[in-house]
């Protein structure tokens, strides 16, 4: 059998890079879209407790959170280790500071809107009813009645 050589070996063929910015593009659109900013920078530890019966907050725009627990390792040293009140992205001197957030919050929503805003509150399963119990009555003084806990969905096992 005979084979067949060409004299001078393969001569590779240049790749196209024309569609190279199209695509580019396309991929800074798309996680642009696809992720989420991160609201809130956590300086408290919070293990939600466990639940059953759950239901999912409809408009989250109308929600203001406040976080109870202990300071994350890296503030342990300039807060101590006692369950600490967050607030946006600062730590909460005593349950008064939350009056002043809560009235805060509602000048900044619309004023036909601000009679729907919901507090919704993140604890830490192993802080103590009294710093809760604070923030609760604060939030009463504040006229913010509607109050939400945050907890996980409970896995039943069988």
């Amino acid at each position: 059998m005979a084979k067949f050589r060409k004299e001078g070996g393969r001569k590779m063929t240049k790749i196209s890079t024309s569609s190279l910015p199209d695509i580019v593009f396309m991929l800074l659109f798309f996680f642009m879209t696809a992720t989420t900013m991160k609201e809130v920078a956590m300086k408290v530890h919070i293990d939600l407790p466990k639940a059953t019966e759950l239901t999912t907050l409809e408009k989250k725009s109308l929600v203001k959170y406040i976080y109870i627990g202990q300071p994350t390792r890296e503030l342990q040293r300039a807060f101590g280790t006692e369950p600490r009140i967050q607030l946006d992205d600062a730590f909460a001197n005593d349950a008064n500071d939350v009056q002043e957030y809560i009235a805060r919050s509602r000048a900044s929503m619309r004023e036909d809107m601000q009679g729907f805003m919901m507090v919704s509150m993140k604890i830490d399963r192993e802080t103590k009813m009294g710093i809760v119990t604070d923030v609760k009555q604060a939030l009463r003084n504040a006229y913010a009645l509607k109050i939400n806990y945050a907890a996980m969905q409970k896995v039943n096992n069988y």
